[in-house]
């Protein structure tokens, strides 16, 4: 048996062969203030991680998963609606429905199997679905399994979304589904308005919060701090515990009736074994961390601001992002590829989004930042974004320059220009 005609998108052999393709890479070791050290590339500054908060490797967080171990083990005896279910469980349930101001929460094995079973266990044949264009693939995957009728309205287009709104409203059962934060372009949803509008149609929001907790809000409760709106803005909230909470697993945080159809129609949450032990633990620790430290997201937003505030001096576009996700435009897939790979090479890790993930023409670095980085170190990592774009002649960028200190700021002997 032969593996012709699969296909794979991604160019992994031409871009083994160029050199260029950094996907699977071995971390070695998490190091200090958002290092790590990188099998075959030695230690780089971490400019890809979604750990917003700096949380992972926190001693507080990984001592109640070492307990936790030593209580329960390593695993379960199951899936959750039979042998599966801890009281650790039901402590994360309640924490994380205090977190988001919400009845009840239903834990699961991942945030992709969240999506998947919320979904699922909501809608049905004679229902819609109703999503933004530019929804997370397990929103994707788990609208295309309902087996409802599901239409897309244009990004972020309130007027687009109406539309579809007025268009099945007859329908008994509407389900809007969002991303908070757009995992590729860093952009927020107008909550406001999709809240209005799905009071307005008799439609349940569902929003999906995977790179807004721990990143949106005074104190990272996420999108409806953000935007000052009650808790019972959003009838369905979902996150991850793998973000900004340095752990595994999905969430969703919803009214009684709603988690109970998770829990008994959710396929995703009834044949898959339920979360880790050290994994719960993990996560109640982390979230109890976050209500109590504010000043970890004071400082995630202070990086974003300045590291906002670089690119733009340096004219490098990305899209004006609001968050902790900077997308660093590239135009075709292989000018994303070598400006990830002259990155590399000077100690910065950061990844090239090419096509299909995005919309052909549009590959970008997707660099982030979190609440542990150094100003120095954001200055470096804009410097070398600049100064490889330069070199690669992929865009020209006002010629604004660091000093020398700032543009070689990280401590470890590389050099932000050319070589």
């Amino acid at each position: 048996m032969n593996d012709e005609g699969i296909t794979i998108y991604w160019p992994a052999k031409e871009g083994r062969e160029e050199g260029v393709f950094f996907y699977g890479e071995a971390t070695e070791a998490y190091l200090p203030n958002s290092h790590v050290r990188v099998a075959g590339h030695g230690d780089m500054i971490m400019l890809g991680s979604y750990s917003y908060l700096g949380l992972n490797g926190d001693e507080r967080i990984n001592k109640a998963a070492q307990e936790a171990v030593a209580k329960y083990g390593t695993g379960t005896l199951g899936v959750r609606l039979l042998a599966g279910t801890l009281d650790l469980h039901r402590r994360l349930e309640e924490r994380i429905a205090r977190f988001k101001g919400a009845e009840t929460a239903v834990v699961s094995s991942s945030g992709f199997l969240a999506n998947i079973s919320t979904i699922c266990a909501i809608v049905g044949r004679s229902d819609v679905v109703i999503c933004d264009k530019l929804d997370h693939a397990s929103i994707v995957d788990g609208c295309r399994l309902c087996g409802a009728d599901v239409v897309r309205f244009r990004h972020n287009d309130m007027l687009h979304l109406e539309r579809r709104l007025e268009q099945y409203q007859d329908r008994k059962l509407k389900l809007v589904v969002v991303d908070a934060v757009f995992s590729m372009d860093g952009d927020i949803i107008n909550l406001p308005e999709v809240s209005r509008l799905c009071r307005k149609y008799g439609a349940l929001l569902m929003v999906d919060e995977a790179h807004s907790i721990g990143v949106l809000g005074e104190t990272g409760h996420g999108i409806e701090e953000h935007f000052g709106l009650p808790p019972d803005s959003v009838d369905i909230k979902m996150g991850t515990f793998s973000k900004a909470i340095p752990s595994n697993g999905g969430y969703v945080a919803t009214r009684e009736g709603i988690a109970d159809a998770i829990r008994l129609n959710g396929r995703g949450y009834i044949y898959s074994a339920s979360l880790a032990p050290a994994s719960a633990a993990a996560a109640c620790a982390a979230l109890d961390i976050i209500d109590a430290e504010p000043e970890r997201v004071r400082r995630l937003h202070e990086n974003m601001a300045y590291f906002a505030a670089r690119l733009t001096d340096f004219g490098i576009d990305f899209r004006n992002s609001p968050t902790a996700i900077f997308p660093i435009m590239c135009g075709d897939d292989w000018s994303a590829y070598r400006l990830a790979h002259y990155c590399h090479g000077r100690g910065v890790y950061v990844q090239a989004i090419p096509h299909p993930v995005v919309p052909k023409g549009s590959a970008r670095l997707r660099a982030c930042t979190d609440a542990n980085l150094l100003k120095e170190e954001l200055d470096y990592c804009a410097a070398v974004i600049r100064d490889g774009a330069h070199s690669l002649g992929l865009f020209n960028g006002r010629e604004k320059r660091l000093d020398a200190e700032a543009g070689n700021g990280n401590g470890n002997g590389r050099q932000s220009t050319p070589e």
